[in-house]
């Protein structure tokens, strides 16, 4: 649990410093207490972002996930966490370099991740179109991972963000696809497997958010499906 924990203190140092270099960035931690389908889930979820200078970047997610299925917070837990540092190529481009530090409870499970990072919404030929949907969309080719497992895995991550105007600012929806390739596990039958997150969020109050989760995890075969609710503390600085 420890190593779940430093990434967040780590994290939350950035934050301060970065609020006297008044450079943008986020901190939110996210509580879970209710889901339709899967209890076995994460219940907890806390992002860093961090704009460390004009061209480096650092962004976290950190998942605390319940082992059993039950509705008790005295079960045991595990964590998964990922570390992400990008390097912008040019001041002016909509391409990151990217290095991912990919951590998980148990042996052997931690990855190293690089790979190149395109935000099509900054992209000239669709900045304009992209401002006026008021969408944000990343995709990060991770092509070379190191890890203890067999094969050549690679993977194509995708981040997307939605704001909305008019009755409906308080309303956003953002979320993720991870699209893993070449993975060979015994457990599972497929090579490629898909885990995705779609989080719709009304803002109640400053920093306090209402929020419900759907979630795709093709790694929990007959179980994939699950919809979580609950709520979201957000500080932007």
């Amino acid at each position: 649990m420890l190593r779940a924990i430093l990434p967040v203190l780590c994290g939350a140092a950035m934050l301060h410093a970065h609020t006297v270099d008044a450079r943008p960035g986020f901190f939110d931690i996210n509580l879970y207490p209710v889901f339709t389908d899967v209890k076995a889930d994460s219940v907890a979820t806390v992002n860093v972002f961090s704009s460390l200078s004009d061209r480096w970047h650092y962004a976290s997610l950190t998942n605390i996930i319940r082992e059993e299925e039950t509705d008790s917070f005295s079960t045991g837990y595990k964590y998964y966490t990922e570390q992400n540092f990008r390097w912008k190529v040019s001041e002016d481009s909509a391409f990151d370099l990217t290095t991912q530090l990919n951590f998980r409870s148990g042996s052997q499970n931690d990855r190293y991740r690089f790979g190149v990072r395109c935000r099509l919404d900054d992209t000239a030929p669709f900045q304009a179109l992209f401002d006026k949907w008021k969408l944000s969309y990343s995709i990060n080719l991770h092509a070379l991972q190191i890890d203890e497992e067999p094969g050549d895995v690679w993977q194509v991550e995708h981040v997307f963000r939605k704001s909305f105007s008019g009755r409906l600012e308080r309303l956003y929806l953002a979320g993720f696809i991870d699209h893993t390739f070449d993975q060979e596990l015994p457990a599972l039958q497929e090579p490629s497997y898909i885990v995705a997150e779609a989080q719709l969020g009304w803002k109640l109050q400053e920093s306090l958010y209402l929020v419900t989760e759907y979630r795709v995890n093709e790694y929990r075969i007959g179980r994939e499906w699950n919809l979580s609710g609950g709520i979201q503390y957000l500080v932007r600085w």
